[in-house]
């Protein structure tokens, strides 16, 4: 078994978010589920996966088999108590904070101040616009450390981001860092975003620049080398000239 144990009250909501999943849904793309205690202390237990594969490196077929589980995902119902993904547009959606404060953003150098005073507008209207409505399950948080096979079945685990709303979303924000994984570009994996592109660069764009949290001291240089293929990604589906990016 595999226990996830909250050290601290932030921890122990994500364990009661993730609860809701694996006690209200039963599908093939969930370990099995074993228990969930919350009282004096807060732990999840599920199904041991150490003996699972992890990608990268992502075998023939796998790509394919994750979309295919991502379907899966979008097709089952969601349960009860599962919050609207669009409730969560405003920490999404980053490019309002790069507009009021620049400065985090231009010090990564992934694009300058004449790049960004031509590109913002396009970008922010694509990411106030995208659509985040709908009422399919969607994971939020589906890449290579969240997922692994057992045969050609997909596990996916870390579920306490999980929202209702558009599907589309989940491959749009896996397409970076597959990518930097040796997956495709990601306009070959999602051909058109519909502006959701322009919603994950945002993501990244308003956090690259930041001190990393204490919890996560390798956070920011992961966003940062994910931004570097997302914000092309956004301006090619926008028409715009790509930012430069470091060498």
């Amino acid at each position: 078994m595999f226990v996830k144990h909250a050290l601290d009250e932030l921890a122990a909501e994500w364990l009661r978010s993730e609860s809701r999943i694996y006690t209200r849904v039963t599908a093939p793309f969930l370990p099995v589920f074993v228990a969930f205690h919350d009282a004096e202390q807060s732990f999840l237990v599920i199904d041991d996966l150490s003996d699972a594969y992890w990608p990268p490196p992502w075998r023939p077929g796998q790509i394919a088999l994750g979309l295919q589980a991502l379907d899966e995902v979008h097709a089952t119902p969601p349960p009860e108590g599962i919050p609207d993904l669009e409730e969560i547009r405003p920490q999404l959606d980053g490019w309002p904070t790069v507009a009021a404060d620049p400065q985090p953003f231009l010090s990564s150098g992934i694009g300058d101040d004449e790049w960004l005073t031509a590109a913002l507008p396009s970008l922010s209207r694509a990411s106030a616009q995208c659509e985040l409505c709908g009422d399919a399950l969607v994971h939020l948080d589906f890449r290579s450390d969240n997922a692994c096979f057992r045969g050609d079945r997909m596990l996916i685990v870390d579920w306490n981001l999980a929202h209702v709303g558009n599907p589309l979303i989940d491959a749009v924000a896996w397409a970076p860092c597959l990518h930097l994984e040796g997956g495709p570009p990601p306009w070959k994996l999602v051909p058109d975003s519909a502006g959701l592109s322009s919603l994950i660069a945002g993501f990244f764009a308003a956090r690259v620049g930041l001190p990393a949290p204490k919890t996560a001291p390798t956070v920011r240089e992961f966003q940062r080398r994910q931004l570097e293929v997302a914000l092309p990604w956004a301006a090619r589906e926008l028409g715009l000239d790509p930012p430069r990016l470091p060498s």
